[in-house]
Order: structure tokens, then sequence, then C-alpha cells
């Protein structure tokens, strides 16, 4: 499997506690944060729920 690199480019402000989770749960605290993680159906699913703030690459 490969990787997904993830990159926070707007804030949590405003958002639903659920999408404040996913963000904590995936590293993410401030805008222009950005992680590498598994690519797995765990990870998808919280990167789809927080998609209007975040861009996301594919990693070898």
């Amino acid at each position: 499997m490969g990787q997904l690199k993830v990159e926070q480019k707007k804030s949590t402000i405003g958002c639903k506690a659920n999408q404040r989770a996913s963000m904590r749960s995936l590293g993410l605290k401030r805008i222009g944060d950005v992680v590498v993680k598994e690519d797995r159906p765990e990870i998808r699913g919280m990167v789809n729920t927080v998609r209007h703030l975040v861009t996301v690459e594919e990693v070898d």
C-alpha cells in the first residue's frame, strides 16, 4: 500500500466537533501542517470528513 501526504489548508474554527476530532487524529493542528499517513480505509474516512480543509497527495 502507498502513503498519503495530507496538508491542512484551512482553519477548523467554526467546524463541527467530528471534523475537529478528525483533524486532531490525523495529527494536524494548524494551517500548513503536513503529515504522511498509511493509505488505509480509516485514514481515507478521516480525510473524506475534512476534505474541504485539506489537500491530499498519494506518495510512493
